[in-house]
């Protein structure tokens, strides 16, 4: 049975791969056979993620702490990407941040900060890895946006982080349209609510759990696995006619 989603002989990069969500896709693409890059800005962790991924997997990992922003901390991670492995043929736009607060209460500061890290970052990121893909003609890039990104809401107030996901979002689109004609597919992930360190204070609590019960059309926040299915499909080289598309897994939240 041909394995579709087999990534053997790949190099897939992954940002906000120290915890939560890009560990998890980090280990689902090395179960696939892919070498990875884990970038973030925690050096600890990332060694600790490697280690793990390599003896489990076999595959071969690289942690590199990076801070997204700094678009020359960038550019050196790119180039130990390519010293390591010769290649780049995936990469994850993972990191992130989010400030919850009333909107009139967000600080400039804090407005401004979303913006770097969600939307800047991502396309930092996506510019200095895509000039290496498009040398050969081939990658796939991955955003990972949010359903915040294409919806508002009324539980969890956080306009900065709906701006900056909803900015990628459109991101995806344009890099898409201007990198399809040379072998480079842009597509991103709208997640909705799963749990990480990022929202795991928020989610356990009884007021949330209760809201999302009625929010969520299968009534529950998202199981680890459950992204990492769609990041290996857009990785793939099985999809290769999806570009520019945003796919919500969400549990329908997005529906109603």
């Amino acid at each position: 049975m041909k394995n579709y989603f087999d990534l053997t002989g790949q190099v897939a990069v992954v940002t906000g791969a120290s915890t939560g969500l890009g560990v998890q896709m980090a280990k689902a693409f090395a179960n696939q056979g892919a070498d990875l890059v884990l970038i973030a800005r925690r050096q600890n962790l990332l060694e600790e993620n490697a280690a793990e991924i390599e003896k489990e997997y076999g595959v071969k990992a690289l942690a590199y702490a990076c801070d997204i922003t700094d678009t020359e901390k960038v550019k050196e991670a790119v180039k130990a990407t390519i010293d390591k492995f010769g290649r780049v043929d995936i990469l994850v736009n993972n990191a992130g941040t989010g400030a919850v607060a009333p909107a009139v209460e967000i600080t400039d500061e804090q407005f401004n900060n979303e913006l770097k890290i969600d939307l800047f970052g991502a396309f930092v990121c996506s510019r200095e890895f895509a000039k290496e893909m498009l040398k050969k003609k081939y990658g796939r890039i991955i955003n990972i946006a949010s359903m915040y990104g294409l919806v508002g809401n009324m539980a969890a107030t956080c306009s900065p982080y709906h701006a900056a996901k909803g900015g990628v979002v459109n991101l995806t689109r344009a890099l898409a349209a201007e990198w399809g004609k040379d072998g480079l597919t842009v597509n991103s992930i709208c997640p909705g609510y799963f749990w990480t360190p990022l929202t795991k204070s928020t989610l356990e609590t009884d007021w949330f759990t209760d809201y999302a019960k009625g929010a969520i059309p299968i009534g529950r926040y998202g199981r680890e696995g459950e992204l990492d299915t769609c990041a290996l499909f857009l990785a793939s080289p099985a999809s290769s006619y999806v570009n520019g598309q945003n796919i919500a897994v969400d549990g329908g939240y997005t529906a109603i």
